[in-house]
């Protein structure tokens, strides 16, 4: 996951495998992880939120059809990743 969603150029890429912690869920079951992610890159500058997500969906390609089952998603521009206090994932 952290090489294709090197193709946005991250500035700060943080991803937590949540996986753990849906063990019987569904998707688990079926192999697919939950995952969440923050990422800093130029690329989320002036876009909506919907356009970023999207961003980080077609980086991830068909991994979001069979190895990710949940990815919570917190994409944010480098001048609103300074601008704010500490964003966590």
């Amino acid at each position: 996951m952290r090489q294709r969603l090197a193709a946005l150029a991250p500035t700060r890429l943080e991803l937590i495998d949540d996986s753990a912690r849906h063990a019987g869920h569904a998707g688990a079951r079926s192999g697919g992880g939950h995952y969440r992610l923050l990422i800093v890159a130029a690329a989320f500058a002036g876009q909506t939120r919907l356009r970023r997500h999207r961003l980080v969906h077609a980086a991830l390609g068909e991994l979001m059809h069979d190895r990710i089952h949940a990815l919570s998603v917190q994409a944010l521009s480098p001048q609103e990743a300074s601008s704010a206090a500490e964003p966590t994932v």
